[in-house]
């Protein structure tokens, strides 16, 4: 692998490197809304050894599931990815891990370690991600498919601080669930909610990172060859 990981951004690097996300997510790295931090910046913020960062991108293997380079994909291609893989999915989620959330929150209430006000949040970055997703699929989206990257920068821009705002409510989500680790003898719903708030936390950067790091990325670098053709 080559030897400037370190002054490759996070964003380039979650793009490039198949499996690079699952690391980002072990050292706690954002590659979503901070991902035009260069690797060696992210890390020194973050108070982590580069070098073990490195040697933890380095040890990846290809993994055929992580095969696809986005950033080669037809626009097309990827909004329709985002959506059914990412908007569907959130759209699924969030239901039941309210549910779950709610649950909790009532049986074990004033119990160390209960996540109060957590279905409230979630209902609160609910209400935000479909008003979000809906500008995306019915503005948007169809804006970049028509080749309106240039037209599209004022909509993407108000998306990229929509995605701050997500990123700040995931930050809210850590805090309160202890960076989503259930207490030792927590229920099996305690356990089934803390099991699906991961994985909706890697789903939602990992959205988050398509759409900032490639698709508004080569819409923006389309838009300035347009302008300066």
């Amino acid at each position: 692998m080559n030897k400037n990981l370190p002054d490759q951004t996070l964003g380039a690097l979650a793009s490039a490197i198949p499996g690079a996300t699952r690391v980002f997510h072990e050292f706690q790295l954002d590659f979503c809304c901070g991902g035009n931090k260069t690797l060696a910046e992210a890390t020194e913020q973050q108070g982590l050894d580069l070098a073990v960062v490195v040697g933890a991108l380095n040890t990846l293997g290809t993994d055929p599931a992580f095969g696809v380079d986005w950033r080669e994909a037809a626009v097309e291609e990827l909004v329709a990815h985002i959506v059914t893989r990412f908007h569907e999915r959130h759209r699924v989620q969030l239901p039941e891990l309210i549910r779950l959330s709610r649950r909790v929150e009532h049986v074990h209430t004033g119990r160390p370690g209960c996540p109060s006000g957590l279905a409230d949040l979630l209902e609160g970055l609910q209400q935000e991600l479909e008003s979000h997703m809906m500008k995306e699929e019915q503005v948007l989206f169809p804006m970049l498919v028509r080749g309106m990257g240039a037209q599209a920068q004022a909509p993407i821009s108000v998306m990229r601080f929509e995605h701050e705002q997500h990123g700040t409510a995931l930050d809210s989500i850590l805090r309160l669930t202890n960076n989503i680790t259930p207490p030792v003898n927590a229920c099996n719903t305690w356990r089934a909610l803390y099991g699906g708030l991961n994985a909706f936390k890697e789903d939602l950067m990992q959205h988050i990172h398509l759409e900032n790091n490639v698709l508004f990325l080569n819409a923006s670098q389309v838009a300035k060859g347009a302008h300066h053709g």
